[in-house]
């Protein structure tokens, strides 16, 4: 199985979580979106530990089986009609976590969340986790 992680996935692997750090190992890769990684880089940059985050973000980026992916044209379009179809259901979420559904759709993936509004994205294969 495909995987990305969403923001707060990747903070509870990184805080050992077993659930998340299960799925991790069970992936056969991990897609990891761009956008996690502008969410991330803020939350550093507005805590003490800048530096060391970063460089553990890097090492893990690094490591064999994950994909950094960049937004694509298709990602777009994908952003464009989930945020219209949300919207007009009456269900919007946060626009980075659209942006996250359209890269995970785009590749095939399952997203691993703590966010309960992906479960509002028709289409999209989503583990959300319980804390």
């Amino acid at each position: 199985m495909k995987r990305v992680l969403d923001t707060n996935a990747y903070v509870a692997m990184r805080r050992g979580e077993p659930q998340v750090v299960e799925l991790v190992r069970d992936a056969d890769s991990l897609v990891f979106s761009l956008v996690v990684v502008g969410e991330l880089l803020f939350g550093f940059y507005n805590g003490s530990r800048s530096q060391q985050n970063t460089a553990e973000l890097e090492t893990f980026l690094a490591q064999p089986g994950v994909d950094l992916r960049y937004p694509t044209w298709e990602t777009a379009e994908r952003f464009g009609k989930l945020s219209t179809n949300l919207r007009r259901a009456g269900t919007p979420i946060p626009t980075n976590d659209i942006w996250i559904a359209a890269q995970t759709m785009e590749v095939g993936a399952e997203v691993v969340t703590f966010d309960a509004h992906f479960e509002h994205i028709a289409g999209l294969p989503a583990r959300v986790l319980h804390a």
